[in-house]
């Protein structure tokens, strides 16, 4: 798993994304605050973090890449409202990611098609291991 500095980096990755729309909702705020439990960050610490930026981390394995690409469509859709420049930021970290730009696009469009715009992480999955063979 990530180093603490990672977990850190994740989170202001995050936070930035959910302030692309220049609010962040309290559904936004929640969803945060539990992806921060999940990585073993404080709310303290976490609550810091809109208030600093935290150096950029490179997410070293694709898998981790992929889980943070998937962690930024829920946190997109969490509100239950997608705007342009959101989904045009999400397609951007995703190709800063390296990820294949037609896996991202297939995902952007697949979630239309799920309860909430949550795309499973099986389905996301099998779209990221049909661009890589």
């Amino acid at each position: 798993m990530s180093t603490y500095l990672e977990k850190l980096g994740i989170l202001s990755q995050m936070i930035s994304f959910a302030k692309a729309d220049k609010e962040i909702k309290d559904s936004e705020y929640d969803f945060l605050l539990g992806v921060a439990k999940q990585l073993e960050v404080d709310k303290e610490t976490f609550d810091s973090l809109f208030l600093k930026k935290v150096d950029k981390v490179l997410l070293k394995s694709e898998a981790e890449r992929i889980l943070q690409f998937h962690r930024l469509v829920l946190l997109m859709n969490v509100d239950q409202e997608q705007h342009l420049v959101e989904i045009e930021q999400l397609h951007n970290i995703g190709l800063g990611f390296g990820l294949p730009q037609a896996a991202i696009e297939q995902v952007l469009t697949v979630m239309h098609k799920y309860p909430n715009k949550v795309v499973p992480p099986a389905v996301l999955i099998n779209i990221f291991k049909a661009y890589n063979n």
